[in-house]
């Protein structure tokens, strides 16, 4: 059985957020909140209300032990990016733009739905 969670429009940029999704790809879920709650950066706790929503949808829905529960996929894709002006050196005119992002975390508990064995 295989839940999911996804934030869609995280005000973060991918390749930033990245970075601190590769620290818990694969793991099971008590040692990904250990990580995600030590790691000190904006990315983590984004990734981390992820996590608990896609653990409260298997919990909730499906009846899973959430003792049993392992992330089997996760990424981060780029979501609307907001253009914005920042006045420059000699009248120029710069644009920032503001990169936002879908996280999308899967969890599952390695057994086969009944369905799927039919």
């Amino acid at each position: 059985m295989e839940t999911y969670a996804i934030h869609k429009g995280a005000m973060i940029a991918p390749r930033k957020a990245r970075m601190t999704l590769d620290l818990v790809r694969g793991k099971d879920v008590q040692t990904a909140q250990g990580i995600l709650e030590n790691t000190n950066t904006k990315a983590s706790r984004l990734i981390l209300k992820v996590l608990n929503s896609a653990v409260a949808n298997a919990v909730n829905n499906f009846g899973a032990n959430e003792s049993e529960l392992v992330i089997s996929e996760c990424y981060i894709n780029p979501g609307q990016v907001l253009k914005r002006i920042k006045f420059g050196s000699r009248t120029k005119v710069d644009r920032r733009d503001k990169r936002t992002s879908h996280i999308t975390v899967k969890v599952s508990d390695n057994k086969s739905d009944n369905k799927e064995a039919k």
